[in-house]
């Protein structure tokens, strides 16, 4: 007697219903698992893998995008998609996810279109139901299926089975993109995605792998895995750091004594959401 379907069972199940595929493809545990699920499933000849470059993506992310479809064997589309020049984006309101992820995905639409595929994939998991994810709204818009979130797969589900496939990069911290740096209200800036840029890349080569540099005008707001809180109070560390952020352009720096949290600056946006309304 067949035993129940596992989650892997599930994801390969929905993938199996479609002959080709694009996947919207950032080079993350996420996006790299449901790659390899599509090759595995339909074939390196019917999948192609589709990133978005812009300001708001760093060097390092790209890189690591370019090796992982090279090794998939599946070919590799890279997108102009030049965030900044979206006014709406700029503005940085709540749903500046909204606004991103829906101008991504009528492009990788469009490029599947023209390739004769008529599905596209994007890497939305099931633990993302449970935080502030305006993108989701235009992923269902959009009509993009997400097969590791409707197969049940957890973020931990993904890096077991990542570990399990031999995938590279499966314990690989999670890194959105820059502009979830800026707290919402805050205009969006190359010269700020700049510095942000440069302030993270010279806090990993200090040897903070989880890191993340909160934009707040003149503050940078550190956080570090809980872990690492006691090695970068240091005062020597700590002199170090602060010197490279006001050469960054920042007066002040901050370690936040909570440590690093996905999606720290959401904060703001549930915290009014649970306001009690006035009485009329």
């Amino acid at each position: 007697m067949a035993g129940k379907p596992t989650k892997k069972d599930r994801l390969e199940a929905l993938i199996r219903r479609r002959p080709k595929a694009a996947v919207a493809f950032s080079g993350g545990v996420d996006s790299t698992l449901l790659l390899k699920a599509c090759r595995d499933v339909l074939g390196a000849r019917n999948v192609i893998a589709v990133t978005g470059v812009s300001e708001i993506t760093t060097a390092e992310e790209l890189r690591a995008a370019r090796r992982l479809a090279r090794s998939l064997g599946v070919e590799h589309v890279l997108l102009e998609t030049r965030a900044l020049d979206s006014k709406a984006f700029i503005a940085n309101t709540a749903d500046r996810c909204y606004v991103c992820k829906r101008g991504l995905l009528a492009r990788v639409l469009s490029l599947a279109r023209e390739r004769g595929i008529d599905t596209v994939y994007e890497a939305s998991n099931f633990d993302d139901l449970a935080d502030y994810r305006p993108g989701r709204r235009a992923v269902e818009e959009a009509g993009v299926r997400s097969p590791l979130l409707e197969a049940g797969l957890t973020k931990r589900d993904i890096r077991r089975l990542s570990r399990a496939l031999g995938l590279p990069g499966w314990d690989r911290p999670a890194n959105p993109c820059l502009a979830t740096r800026v707290p919402y209200g805050t205009p969006i800036t190359a010269e700020t995605l700049g510095r942000i840029r440069a302030g993270e890349r010279y806090l990993r080569g200090l040897g903070f792998p989880v890191v993340r540099l909160r934009h707040h005008d003149r503050l940078a707001r550190i956080e570090v895995e809980a872990a690492d809180a006691p090695r970068i109070l240091r005062p020597s560390t700590a002199r170090r750091i602060a010197r490279r952020m006001r050469a960054l352009g920042y007066l002040w720096t901050a370690v936040d004594i909570e440590g690093y949290r996905m999606g720290g600056l959401n904060r703001a946006v549930q915290s009014r959401a649970e306001r009690p309304k006035k009485s009329p």
